[in-house]
């Protein structure tokens, strides 16, 4: 199982960046996906989730800023952000959960990239 994340840098407060993460390993259709982030010093954090289904949850301040999406057929789940802002400087994850199947969970991390905003 891998999930690669792909897109970060250094970024000027108001600008954008789009993160990308494929995955292998696993069948990608089937499970959620989500970002995640973790700033220095700081706990990692839920940012946005995409389910099987297509469905989006957005937690915190991403909503009206970030944008998740899925290709099935790629095997990738994009992070489109905008507007970001200083406080958006994180390293970012790339999440895949199964949910409950068959009475086991699987759960797979990426390595993260870096996103730096600053002028």
């Amino acid at each position: 199982v891998q999930l690669v994340e792909s897109g970060g840098g250094l970024v000027q407060p108001g600008g954008s960046l789009r993160l990308s993460c494929v995955a292998s390993g696993f069948t990608f259709s089937r499970y959620a996906m989500s970002w995640y982030r973790q700033a220095p010093g700081k706990e990692r954090e839920l940012v946005v989730g995409i389910r099987a289904t297509g469905s989006r949850i957005y937690y915190g301040d991403s909503k009206g800023r970030f944008t998740i999406s899925r290709d099935n057929a790629k095997n990738t789940v994009y992070l489109q952000m905008n507007s970001l802002k200083r406080g958006d400087t994180a390293v970012y994850y790339c999440n895949a959960d199964s949910g409950i199947v068959d009475g086991g969970r699987h759960n797979y991390w990426g390595q993260g990239t870096q996103v730096a905003v600053s002028a």
